[in-house]
């Protein structure tokens, strides 16, 4: 009895026991299987400064830009009778016998008929032929393609000369691909640039231009154009320099920047964050045929004065000084006393034009026109083409260790400069040696200066560029026609405390000057 109560007892506490673990298991694997379901980090997500976007540029000005197609005229293929069977050298049917042959000779009858000039000529064949020719007269070429704007509501926009230059028809493509004819108001080679008209019963949108002269090195850009005929794409950069002179005009201003431009951008602008054309794009730097971020800009400034001159009378008048000029150097400023490098040299003044009229020569240095001073050549082919013809104007220049004023009123810049007809000078046997400049030097056969016949090629005179055949013309602004001329020339500038002489010389008929150091002792 009590062995059994005992066996009982044993029992109930085995199954509570393992009820205990039964349940105590399940919680356990609750509890894993809690664990296991996956839980996911939040994203990484950086709170940064927003960086200016040109989204908003984009969208106002992209109405106003457009796509410039240009087709021009095919030349009309001979009408000769007989052409239409003629071969290499003539052959048997348009060659000279063709035309010996008697009128009633039945061949050229045939052929007067074929063609619509024998009897019964004005018949529908004819008229067939002459609708023909003239739509061969009149076919046309697709010849270039670039980018424009527009700058007035009525339908004024400015491209490239380059662009629509020998240019029949011009089509504009708008930002919507509508497609409209444009009449050409006026070119400028100098500045290449270039004014059309679209007329249409439509408001345009149309853009301003900005004043260049708060843009800086370092601001932002957005170029929208036409590049590779694709249509209206895009491109953001900055203005990486200013005043670049790439050598395709006497009025090289360029705005440099770095945004994509690439050919068929040519007369598109180039807007900073305001929505302003600070720029026309015309030119790329471009070694391998592809863009390598550098573009050059017409800047605002120029293209506005261009622009308004063409839409009131298509083209430009520009004042006209009368001379050849060349850069100051250091040495060239030592060489006639002048404190520093600056202004224009004048290498030639033209026998027919306003400079020479009033008495200003070669040798003399324009420093300044109006009282705006002259850093160079450059300059002052700007600031002289900035002037009206027939205005006068105060050009002073530095001469002979000195500043004077010449009153002179400017003439009208000509399309093309005629240059006086002379025959190359010839030495004589008489020679002379200018040994501290390393020159070989002998009379012009007319007397007037020396014809250079051996350079020495370590001397100065080599280092700088000059060779035989050139012809000293003067040496400080005083005609030589022997080396004891040269020499006399050379012992004054010394004796004014001069480190270098200043020779006057001609090559090819183009005068130039070369400031060579006096050699001492």
């Amino acid at each position: 009895m009590t062995t059994s109560n005992a066996s009982s007892s044993t029992r109930k506490r085995l199954l509570a026991a393992a009820a205990s673990l039964a349940i105590a298991g399940a919680i356990g694997v609750g509890a894993v299987t809690s664990v296991t379901v996956p839980v996911f980090a939040e994203a990484v997500r950086v709170d940064a400064p927003q960086a200016p976007g040109f989204a908003d540029v984009v969208e106002k000005v992209s109405p106003a830009v457009v796509s410039v197609r240009v087709k021009s005229r095919i030349e009309p293929a001979s009408d000769n009778p007989g052409s239409l069977f003629q071969g290499p050298g003539g052959g048997f049917f348009g060659g000279p016998g063709f035309d010996d042959l008697p009128n009633d000779h039945p061949l050229k009858r045939f052929f007067r008929e074929f063609r619509g000039e024998g009897p019964g000529a004005e018949g529908p064949r004819s008229e067939r032929r002459q609708e023909r020719q003239q739509r061969r007269a009149e076919r046309m070429r697709p010849s270039s393609q670039g980018s424009g704007f527009f700058i007035s509501e009525d339908g004024y926009l400015v491209t490239n000369d380059h662009v629509v230059r020998d240019g029949a028809e011009y089509t504009v493509v708008m930002d919507n691909g509508d497609e409209l004819d444009a009449k050409l108001v006026g070119t400028d080679e100098r500045t290449d640039l270039a004014v059309l008209k679209v007329d249409a019963e439509r408001k345009f949108t149309y853009v301003a231009f900005a004043d260049d002269s708060k843009i800086r090195v370092g601001d932002w850009v957005v170029a929208v154009g036409n590049p590779f005929g694709l249509g209206g794409t895009v491109t953001a950069g900055i203005v990486s320099a200013r005043g670049r002179d790439i050598g395709a005009g006497p009025y090289d201003d360029f705005i440099q920047i770095d945004a994509a431009v690439n050919r068929g951008n040519s007369g598109g602008p180039a807007f900073n964050l305001n929505g302003e054309v600070v720029g026309i794009n015309t030119a790329i730097f471009s070694p391998s045929g592809g863009n390598v971020g550098i573009a050059f800009a017409i800047p605002a400034s120029t293209a506005k004065d261009v622009v308004a001159k063409l839409m009131d009378g298509g083209s430009i008048e520009r004042g006209w000084l009368g001379v050849q000029i060349q850069p100051v150097t250091d040495e060239i400023a030592e060489s006639i006393g002048l404190d520093k490098p600056r202004g224009a040299l004048v290498s030639e003044a033209q026998a027919d034009g306003p400079a020479k009229e009033v008495g200003i020569a070669a040798g003399d240095v324009i420093v300044s026109v109006d009282k705006k001073p002259v850093a160079s050549p450059r300059e002052l082919a700007r600031l002289i083409g900035n002037i009206d013809p027939g205005k006068s104007v105060a050009v002073e220049v530095w001469r002979d260790g000195k500043a004077q004023t010449f009153d002179v009123k400017l003439g009208t810049l000509p399309g093309a400069k005629d240059r006086a007809d002379a025959t190359p000078d010839k030495a004589t046997p008489e020679t002379g040696t200018l040994e501290g400049f390393g020159l070989t030097v002998t009379k012009a056969e007319d007397g007037k200066g020396l014809v250079v016949t051996d350079v020495e090629a370590d001397s100065e005179a080599a280092d700088r560029g000059m060779q035989a055949g050139d012809v000293i013309l003067a040496v400080n602004s005083k005609e030589v026609a022997s080396a004891a001329d040269v020499e006399k020339a050379v012992e004054e500038a010394s004796k004014a405390g001069r480190k270098a002489v200043l020779f006057q010389v001609m090559r090819d008929q183009t005068n130039r000057f070369v400031a060579l150091p006096v050699v001492r002792g």
